[in-house]
C-alpha cells in the first residue's frame, strides 16, 4: 500500500504515532510518553534537543544515514512532530528508560505494519473484483463504503488507526475472501456475506 497512514499505538498511557509507509516513529510522542513515566518515577525530564546533540548520537545518526538515508525529519512549528527511523527510536527509548526499550522492541517485531499494508493491498483487489460485477457503476462508491462498514463491524473496530494485529489480519482475510468469491459467485452481496462469515468463524 503506497498511501502513508499515521497509526496510533499506546505506550504508558500515551499514543505514539507511526507512519505505515516509512515506518518512522514520532520522537515527539515518545518523549511525551517517556517524560510522563519519568515524572511518575521522580526522574528529571528527558531533553530531546540535548540528546540529538550528544556526540554518540550524532555518530549513530551518521552511521544509520549511510545505510538508510535520512533517518530524522524535524517538525517545524507548534504541534508538528519529529519523525525518526525505528533504530533511532529504539536508541532514544533506551536513553529515556530501559523499560521503554523492551516495549519498543515488541512494537518493531510485531506484524502490525505488515497486516496494515497487506490490508491496503487486499482492499484494492476486493474493490476491483466487486466493481467488475457491479451492474450500476454509479452506486458503487456507496456500495463499497457499505461493504467497508460491514468489515469494520465484523472485526469489532471503531477506528482502523488503533486496530491491533489480529483485527488487521482478519480484515485482510475477509477482503481476500471477497475478491475470490465475487469472481466465482458473480453476486457481490452473497460474496460479501459468505466471506465475512467464513473469516470470522475461522478466526474464533
Amino acid at each position: 500500500m503506497k498511501t502513508e497512514v499515521i497509526m496510533k499505538r499506546e505506550l504508558f498511557g500515551r499514543e505514539i504515532s507511526q507512519k505505515s509507509k516509512s515506518e518512522f516513529f514520532s520522537a515527539t510522542d515518545l518523549v511525551r510518553a517517556g517524560n510522563r513515566w519519568r515524572m511518575l518515577n521522580d526522574l528529571k525530564p528527558f531533553d530531546m534537543t540535548a540528546w540529538f546533540k550528544n556526540k554518540q548520537v550524532t555518530e549513530f545518526i551518521d552511521s544509520l544515514e549511510k545505510q538508510f538515508g535520512k533517518v530524522k525529519i524535524s517538525g517545524r512549528g507548534r504541534g508538528n512532530h519529529t519523525w525518526i527511523h525505528p533504530y533511532l527510536f529504539i536508541d532514544m527509548a533506551l536513553a529515556i528508560s530501559p523499560e521503554l526499550k523492551i516495549e519498543v522492541y515488541a512494537w518493531i517485531m510485531d506484524g502490525l505494519l505488515k497486516y496494515r499494508n497487506d490490508s491496503g493491498d487486499s482492499y484494492k483487489k476486493m474493490a476491483g473484483a466487486l466493481y467488475i460485477n457491479q451492474q450500476n457503476k454509479s452506486v458503487f462508491p456507496k456500495y463499497i463504503t457499505d461493504v467497508a462498514s460491514k468489515i469494520k463491524l465484523a472485526c469489532h473496530v471503531s477506528d482502523w488507526e488503533t486496530a491491533d494485529e489480529s483485527q488487521l489480519k482478519l480484515r485482510d482475510k475477509i477482503q481476500e475472501n471477497i475478491s475470490l468469491l465475487s469472481e466465482v459467485l458473480r453476486d457481490n452481496d452473497q460474496a460479501v456475506k459468505i466471506s465475512i462469515l467464513k473469516a470470522v468463524k475461522y478466526d474464533k
